[in-house]
């Protein structure tokens, strides 16, 4: 019997394993963040909000300061500190009017907040198809499903790179639409020299723990229009409280929440937000590495960008030719894993075949909003009205989560050669 080559052969087939080091989690935090937080705390004051018509219904020192650094980087008029960013997205759309039964088109490829903040609302999702070179929603899916019901556009940058918005904006301004840009994944992208998350009516962009920057928990919406600003901070601070002293007119929306960022999240923004570019550039660095080492394996495309735009690689996501290699993803994957590449995940959900949308379940026993009189069509949730993105899910997509680690040049090569060994096995994958 020929004995085993352990090097050549794969790990999964009782090689040797080719990645033996270790991979740190990422960490944008530092000392830095630790003084800032540590003043705050000596401070006593952890948060200033009341929620009353008060000079401190807006916050305190840090969330204010916070919010104007945030909003002078982006170049916009106002930045809205979020305790999420799924908090961010309900306070926006409750902002532009939703009313009930209103539908607002978004992706299917996407975190499940970016729909059910339409739900919170009232308001029906209608899911349009992605593109399948960028992951981002696809105009020409969106006026597809553009009715008379239709009052808004939510776009998500996806994995780091910002959708379409050359061709969103002017076909949202055709049908009278608002347009909102979900940019939690994309921190400092650019279209033409343009923020991501800027060209919209309101953006926004998340703190959490796993992205580019953080505060632990946190969000930040953005926009240039005074009275959408103004509806936000209400929206986030028990507005129903406020509105009658305030001299607030519409009462559209003006349910309110705690949707407040505290004084030490918005103190450890502050120094995050100085750390921003260095951030993105060490990614996109890795991604270039992972370009030039992966580039030129036949069956794996690897991430593409659109002419005029940056990537800030939040995920590095791939597609696999399975019908040209002959093999499947979850076999591909499978053996990638077995040689010690970290962070690497097979599909990204639709939400459009989560039980939610399956069962039209979602506020009390009886189907509302679907079953009540506030919809107006039916709407179709079934499997095949995205077949780009169910088809990445199903079989293609092959995500590297750059954000997941603080991945050294030594370690992005040694992701590099596990591939590259894969690929020289494919043959006993098949």
């Amino acid at each position: 019997m020929k004995k085993l080559n352990k090097k050549a052969c794969l790990a999964i087939h009782g090689g040797s394993k080719s990645i033996r080091i270790r991979f740190a989690p990422y960490r944008s935090l530092g000392a830095e963040e630790v003084q800032a937080a540590r003043k705050v705390v000596q401070s006593g004051q952890l948060s200033r909000y009341l929620g009353c018509w008060d000079p401190d219904f807006y916050g305190g020192p840090h969330v204010q300061s916070f919010e104007r650094k945030w909003a002078k980087y982006f170049k916009v008029k106002h930045a809205i500190a979020v305790n999420s960013w799924t908090s961010g997205l309900v306070a926006a759309l409750g902002a532009i009017g939703l009313e009930p039964g209103d539908e607002v088109i978004v992706s299917p490829w996407t975190m499940c907040a970016s729909a059910t903040a339409i739900l919170h609302w009232n308001a029906i999702p209608v899911f349009a198809d992605i593109d399948r070179e960028t992951f981002c929603i696809d105009p020409k899916q969106v006026e597809k499903n553009i009715t008379p019901y239709t009052k808004a556009i939510l776009a998500v940058d996806i994995a780091g790179q910002s959708a379409d918005m050359e061709r969103l904006m002017p076909l949202a301004k055709k049908h009278k639409l608002k347009v909102i840009c979900d940019t939690a994944q994309a921190p400092a992208a650019k279209i033409r020299g343009k923020y991501a998350g800027t060209l919209a009516d309101i953006g926004g962009f998340s703190l959490n723990y796993h992205k580019h920057i953080h505060t632990g928990e946190g969000g930040v919406a953005v926009t240039n229009d005074d009275d959408l600003a103004e509806k936000m901070r209400l929206i986030r601070n028990h507005a129903e409280a406020v509105v009658k002293e305030k001299g607030t007119k519409s009462l559209v929306n003006m349910i309110g929440h705690n949707f407040r960022l505290g004084e030490i999240e918005a103190a450890i923004g502050i120094e995050q937000l100085k750390k921003l570019n260095k951030l993105v550039a060490g990614r996109q660095k890795i991604a270039r590495q992972l370009d030039s080492g992966l580039g030129t394996l036949p069956g794996l495309q690897i991430p593409k960008i659109r002419d005029g735009c940056t990537h800030v690689y939040y995920v590095y996501g791939m597609q696999l030719d399975t019908f040209g290699l002959k093999v499947s993803r979850e076999k591909i994957h499978a053996a990638l894993v077995a040689e010690g590449v970290p962070a690497l995940a097979c599909g990204y959900q639709n939400l459009h075949l989560l039980p939610l949308y399956q069962e039209k379940i979602a506020y009390g026993s009886k189907g509302f909003p679907w079953s009540s009189d506030i919809c107006r069509r039916e709407v179709s949730y079934a499997k095949g009205i995205c077949p780009v993105a169910e088809d990445l899910h199903d079989r293609s997509f092959l995500g590297l989560g750059i954000c997941s680690h603080s991945f050294l040049e030594r370690q992005v090569a040694e992701i590099i050669k596990a591939f590259h060994k894969v690929w020289k096995n494919m043959d006993s994958l098949r």
